[in-house]
């Protein structure tokens, strides 16, 4: 059965989420865990965090063990984008973007549909379950 946690609005580019998602996909839910847990990136806390909310809400919603859930489909997704202007020289202004992202993670009990989701998401194999 799969199950989804939602991260919203997080304060964050997309690109460097995108970044940190890619290598829990397809992963055992307690695997990728351990990997964000020494990620040496911001993101991966927030992602962690996700994770643990998915592994969280399979475990008292659905009575999923968490020993056997695997990350099925996890995405980070561009939220709305605040425009903001900095002050320059002459009296003049510099427009930038201030960034967000909506992540999305969904974890699954069967090893073997996290495994071909995977790979048709990114377009090569997944890491192998241990």
């Amino acid at each position: 059965m799969q199950v989804r946690a939602l991260g919203r609005g997080v304060r964050m580019s997309p690109r460097k989420v995108q970044l940190v998602v890619e290598t829990i996909r397809g992963r055992p839910a307690l695997e990728a865990l351990a990997l964000l847990r020494f990620a040496p990136q911001a993101a991966a806390r927030a992602v962690s965090k996700i994770v643990r909310s998915a592994v969280a809400n399979a475990e008292n919603n659905y009575g999923l063990d968490a020993d056997d859930l695997y990350v099925v489909n996890a995405t980070a997704d561009q939220g709305p984008r605040a425009k903001r202007f900095r002050a320059r020289s002459r009296g003049m202004a510099s427009p930038y973007v201030k960034r967000t992202t909506h992540i999305t993670v969904v974890v699954d009990d069967e090893p073997g549909r996290a495994r071909r989701l995977a790979q048709r998401q990114t377009g090569r194999p997944a890491a192998r379950a241990r």
